[in-house]
């Protein structure tokens, strides 16, 4: 997420930053200064709609209403104030694929075959020989075929999470325009743009067909060249897109359409931005699939410069909702912490908007979770924990108990003991920020790769006028040398060895650069 003109600024995603047990906006609202210190541009709010929670607040009874639990509208109003006053931008989460079976649009489409908003939904006879209309599967294992056979109807209706969360039907028009209405609705309040969920699930094959037999079993659209899946990623999305762009358009060009592109073949990832009237960031499931390699890394990077459309601008991250935790993510079992502040600094190098889970800034990781306490359906309740704000026994979250376990390890990866820690990871974070904003060559600069003789080196050029920085990444775990033409002379920016300037003359396996040169001397 970004903030800003060029598009280069930084967001934080917010998950379980609130007040009381189990969250609510106004503990949000009582953390901003925290965002505003760490540098972050923007901030993007998980759902906090009026839901039942089946699958943490993405099955929504009401698209503009708040749940009670988080608060109320003027909570909401107060909070985008109070962000808006610190410089901080919001987005929200626009939910368009589905809503909850409790929505009273869905249940006026299952009261009968003849409803009027029968067409709302995704509704088909079973299968000749009985059973579900199609192949298609949930995008959760645990629930298995995409479709639920509603009894009183006798039609199966199509989900594609759980049976809780009923597709809504985004060939019909007035679906669309309830859907652009619900945009409208918040753009109205004041919001700078939406991260829009699952972007590429809105349109289905008319006819359902089903998927071939090769590609029946696949869930997603995460295999680079593979058959088009007949419920995903199909290419009317591209004209539904259009129409929410041009809706956000008329509230003025900076408000930003931030996407889940869930494709990882790169030319039909790269076409969501469309000629610059779709997204205009689309995230980039290829970039943290990567293993933690120089090569995976790079090609990862190189690939999206490769297809982007011209003028487009690249968005990156390694952390979100849906992931296990970058620390656990990246941990080899000796080198997780070094991994942890590399991975910080390629983030916050690249050219591109970063964007940061909360959490990862302070090294939190994976939370055992027991399965009387388990409330995801499809377990990612390890990576959405408390923000861990000090060692306490709820970690500073709440006085009560909250909604899933603090670990154990809170009492010394905390934002109150790395705040005043100088070689803390938070500080690398803050000073990597600090770095992005003070030089023009890593907000808004070229990318140019290198290519080192040392396979472990991850090395590329930001440049912009006659500002040139050099990143010098080392995957390896032993020192090594950059040595390529194009390394120059220079002084040390940043290290993630330590947050203070180092002298410019440096040992071996720090690289110089002709004007400065953030690195990694070591890294796992």
């Amino acid at each position: 997420m970004a903030a800003g003109g060029d598009l280069s600024g930084l967001s934080a995603e917010f998950r379980g930053l609130r007040r009381r047990r189990v969250g609510d906006l106004p503990g949000i609202t009582g953390r901003l200064g925290y965002l505003a210190g760490l540098g972050v541009d923007a901030v993007w709010l998980s759902p906090f709609y009026a839901s039942p929670m089946a699958d943490s607040g993405y099955d929504i009874t009401d698209h503009c209403a708040v749940d009670p639990v988080f608060g109320t509208l003027a909570d909401f109003d107060g909070l985008l104030a109070a962000a808006h006053a610190r410089g901080l931008r919001v987005l929200v989460d626009f939910v368009p694929n589905h809503t909850s079976d409790r929505h009273r649009w869905f249940a006026e489409s299952r009261s009968s075959r003849v409803s009027r908003r029968r067409d709302w939904y995704v509704w088909a006879d079973p299968a000749p020989g009985g059973g579900p209309p199609n192949n298609w599967l949930s995008t959760f294992p645990a629930t298995g075929s995409a479709w639920t056979l509603d009894e009183a109807t006798g039609q199966y209706y199509l989900h594609s999470y759980t049976t809780a969360q009923p597709d809504l039907n985004w060939h019909n028009a007035e679906v669309r325009a309830a859907m652009a209405g619900v945009l409208r609705f918040w753009l109205d309040r004041g919001v700078d743009g939406f991260r829009i969920d699952a972007a590429h699930r809105l349109i289905k094959d008319p006819a359902l067909a089903g998927n071939p037999a090769h590609i029946a079993g696949a869930r997603t659209a995460l295999a680079p060249g593979a058959q088009r899946l007949r419920h995903i990623d199909q290419p009317g999305v591209h004209t539904v897109l259009r129409e929410l762009r041009a809706a956000v358009a008329g509230y003025g060009g900076d408000r930003l359409l931030l996407g889940e592109v869930g494709v990882a073949d790169p030319a039909r990832w790269a076409a969501y931005y469309g000629r610059d009237d779709e997204l205009m960031l689309p995230l980039n499931f290829g970039f943290w699939s990567q293993p933690f390699t120089a090569a995976g890394f790079r090609t990862a990077v190189d690939t999206t410069e490769g297809v982007l459309p011209p003028g487009a601008w690249p968005v990156y991250a390694l952390g979100n909702h849906d992931l296990p935790r970058l620390a656990s993510r990246y941990d080899d079992g000796r080198h997780g912490q070094a991994r942890a502040r590399l991975a910080a600094m390629l983030l916050l190098t690249l050219r591109g908007t970063p964007l940061l889970y909360y959490g990862d800034e302070i090294g939190m990781t994976d939370v055992s979770i027991p399965p009387e306490s388990a409330v995801d359906p499809d377990g990612r309740d390890p990576a959405r924990t408390p923000m861990q704000w000090d060692a306490t026994n709820s970690a500073g979250f709440t006085t009560g108990r909250p909604w899933l376990p603090i670990p154990a390890s809170a009492r010394t990866v905390n934002v109150a003991l790395e705040r005043d820690e100088p070689g803390s990871l938070l500080n690398l974070y803050r000073d990597l920020i600090r770095l992005r904003r003070g030089h023009p060559a890593l907000r808004g600069g070229d990318y140019q790769p290198l290519a080192p003789a040392q396979p472990a080196l991850y090395a590329y050029l930001r440049r912009t006028g006659d500002q040139r920085i050099l990143v010098t990444l080392n995957f390896g775990d032993q020192p090594r040398d950059l040595d390529h033409p194009q390394a120059g002379t220079g002084r040390i920016l940043l290290s993630t060895h330590t947050n203070r300037n180092p002298p410019a003359a440096t040992r071996s396996g720090s690289p110089p650069t002709r004007e400065s040169s953030p690195t990694s001397h070591k890294a796992g």
